[in-house]
């Protein structure tokens, strides 16, 4: 895939339902963090607040992955225990609904966290 220049761009280059979860994720950040900069980073829809990460997320495959930095993925490991993750990843399976309200309650945390550390 030839690198995308904008996440509109990128999410069009998905099948119709991965890029329903890829909307639904995205709206989800712009809601919680509208201060966020939207962005392509890493070939992936990139968002930063005070000019550090904040998430990032990207469709593949089988799955859609979520990266909240590793401090993200850590504060909610037990809820995230079900999916397949990484280091500062997770993987949502396309073929399941998006846990919706917590990625939504993660990247409030990050937001509070990034406010904390400015």
């Amino acid at each position: 895939m030839k690198k995308p220049a904008t996440v509109d761009k990128y999410i069009s280059a998905f099948s119709t339902d991965t890029q329903s979860k890829l909307v639904q994720i995205r709206e989800i950040i712009q809601t919680n963090a509208p201060d966020a900069i939207e962005s392509i980073s890493y070939g992936m829809p990139a968002y930063k607040l005070n000019k550090k990460p904040l998430v990032y997320f990207g469709g593949f495959e089988k799955h859609i992955g979520f990266y909240a930095t590793p401090s993200g993925h850590e504060k909610f490991k037990n809820q995230l225990s079900m999916f397949k993750q990484g280091k500062g990843s997770v993987q949502f399976p396309i073929n399941k609904a998006l846990p919706l309200d917590l990625i939504a309650e993660i990247v409030k945390f990050r937001v509070e966290e990034i406010k904390r550390f400015k």
